[in-house]
């Protein structure tokens, strides 16, 4: 019975290389995934940067826009440039249907 112990299976050796390889391929795997996760994450803060930055000036355009079509500004242009006034009582007159 002894004699059977001392030799070593030849099967024994090669399950204990494919675990080896299986290991050494796991921890690659999870290196890379690691490192993928990262760069996603870099992409992903970078994008949300570029949103914040869009949204900023969205808020200065929108601000923006607000100023130039604000009623009294219009009115002070077509005033100053065209010339034109609110007419009077007397020069509206009513068109029938």
């Amino acid at each position: 019975m002894s004699k059977l112990f001392a030799k070593p299976l030849p099967g024994g050796s090669f399950l204990m290389l494919l675990l080896f390889i299986g290991v050494l391929i796991s921890a690659i795997a999870v290196s890379y995934s690691a490192h993928w996760n990262r760069q996603l994450l870099n992409t992903l803060y970078n994008e949300l940067s570029e949103r914040d930055k869009a949204q900023a000036e969205w808020g200065r355009l929108i601000l923006e826009q607000s100023t130039w079509t604000a009623h009294s500004r219009i009115e002070s242009l077509a005033a100053e440039q065209l010339k034109m006034h609110i007419p009077g009582a007397a020069d509206v007159r009513m068109v029938a249907p």
